[in-house]
């Protein structure tokens, strides 16, 4: 008694002809080869929104049973309403919208400052030995350096003026967008580069038409980071002689416990920083649609 694996087909004699042979696979013969009901993806949007709302019902809910007092942790109603208050009346001598316009104006500014100084010394650090030895131990050394430390003595060389906050933001900015222009340098590849001089491109053709171009990701990544430390940054530079700004708006309602307020405008800079974060997605997908295909 022969017995035969399910791989096996039947040899047909010559003028025979073959029985039809079922090509599905037996459930029972190949169990691995059952087919597995197919599991609903949960879209990551919708977890973000209901980790959302249950954060701002726990609040609510620990307002509302009074667990913490309302000077420490005003309810989201209070929030909602100083909000709309702000912004119609304003507070310390200006409305919502010309605090959040003179942050974003001293955010840009630095992130504009950061782009030119920036992206070409993390082009010098990824291409030329020369330059990774110049310009890396000092973005090593500014790197882990809070603010605050380096504040006073930006304030005493460029004084208490609107470029003295636009350097601290610029410096925190840094060293993540050259960092990160490097390590997209390094990652270009080499087959890239060799076709490119195999076609006779010169250095600086080498680094427009193909460094940049696959480094421009990196670099990207870099700008959503560097625009995270500098809104962090924001509020340490607008401590100095600021009279608008969300910073000096936080500090100024923290002296005198208006919570909500304080409340208010850090949501307003997460906001605002989520939005920008949103938009830099965007440009990245119209850019660089190729990241993260190849």
């Amino acid at each position: 008694m022969t017995v035969t694996s399910y791989t096996e087909r039947p040899v047909a004699k010559a003028g025979a002809k073959l029985p039809k042979v079922n090509d599905e696979p037996d459930a029972l013969s190949v169990p691995w080869s059952r087919p597995r009901p197919k599991r609903s993806r949960v879209s990551a949007r919708v977890v973000s929104a209901i980790t959302i709302l249950v954060v701002l019902a726990a609040w609510a809910l620990s307002a509302r049973l009074q667990l913490v007092s309302p000077v420490f942790l005003p309810s989201p109603a209070a929030v909602w309403t100083k909000f709309i208050t702000v912004a119609r009346d304003g507070f310390v001598d200006a409305t919502l919208a010309q605090h959040v316009a003179a942050s974003l104006g001293r955010v840009f500014a630095a992130l504009v400052a950061t782009i030119i100084v920036g992206v070409p010394v993390g082009l010098a650090i990824g291409i030329s030995t020369i330059g990774r030895g110049i310009f890396d131990p000092l973005l090593e050394f500014l790197r882990p350096i809070p603010p605050l430390a380096y504040l006073p003595l930006v304030v005493i060389w460029f004084g208490i003026g609107e470029p003295s906050k636009i350097l601290v933001i610029a410096i925190a900015m840094l060293a993540p967008v050259a960092l990160s222009t490097a390590a997209g340098v390094r990652g270009v590849s080499q087959e890239r580069i060799n076709a490119a001089r195999s076609l006779g491109a010169t250095r600086a053709q080498l680094v427009r038409h193909v460094i940049l171009p696959s480094a421009l990701p990196s670099i990207l990544t870099g700008l959503r980071i560097a625009l995270g430390a500098g809104w962090s940054t924001l509020v340490a530079a607008e401590l100095v002689a600021a009279a608008r700004g969300l910073g000096f708006m936080i500090q100024s309602a923290a002296q005198f416990l208006v919570t909500d307020v304080v409340v208010m405008g850090i949501l307003v800079i997460a906001a605002i920083a989520f939005a920008l974060e949103f938009i830099i997605r965007r440009i990245e997908r119209v850019l660089v649609p190729w990241a993260g295909r190849e």
